[in-house]
């Protein structure tokens, strides 16, 4: 287990995710959070389908986050899946390059799973959005890598920077794109006794 990045006095939950994107994302619906991330096994059973192995990612980290801890703990998992094959984070340039190419021109899933350990026991969901990317050139991929964005995310892409530019249709939750499905998260979190808003909404 990794030490805390932000302890935070007010904090409502632990957030088992180093990612600042899903952070800030929990600020924006009023949920201060004690960031601590779980450095856990992510790789893939032995013909696992990937919406079972985005899942059963975020319930691993939630459990792992909760010892010691008595806020509700968030774990989340993102995967770009493409003619279901999960498409993870880039291990080079060449491996970025090949998985642009392959979601080039295309539609694919992207599946966020989150799962809350709190009072009400584990609570999981796992959200599914179509992504459709347009035609991009050989310099159009190599120019992306260069901006250094793709390095640690999923696909090799990620809609709240510059591959936005790529995206020319998006079929359910922006935010599980971006790494946590606001509206089922804050189910979740309802379920688990969280105030949202603060207060104004539980």
């Amino acid at each position: 287990m990794m030490n805390p990045e932000a302890p935070c006095d007010g904090a409502l939950i632990r957030l088992a995710s180093a990612s600042p994107r899903r952070r800030e994302l929990l600020v924006s619906i009023g949920v201060p959070v004690e960031v601590w991330p779980m450095d856990i096994d992510e790789t893939p059973r032995p013909d696992e389908a990937p919406e079972t192995y985005v899942r059963r990612l975020a319930e691993d980290k939630a459990r792992a986050g909760a010892v010691g801890s008595a806020l509700p703990t968030l774990g989340s998992d993102t995967a770009v899946v493409c003619d279901d094959a999960i498409l993870g984070k880039p291990r080079d340039r060449e491996h970025a390059a090949a998985m642009l190419r392959a979601l080039s021109g295309s539609a694919h899933r992207v599946l966020t799973a989150v799962a809350v350990e709190g009072p009400a026991g584990l609570l999981s969901v796992c959200v599914a959005t179509r992504v459709t990317l347009r035609e991009i050139s050989e310099a159009e991929i190599a120019a992306y890598w260069a901006t250094g964005e793709p390095v640690d995310k999923a696909g090799g892409y990620a809609i709240q920077g510059r591959a936005a530019l790529f995206v020319s249709r998006l079929e359910g939750s922006h935010s599980a794109v971006v790494g946590l499905p606001l509206y089922e998260t804050a189910g979740l979190l309802s379920r688990q006794g969280v105030p949202l808003w603060n207060g104004a909404m539980s």
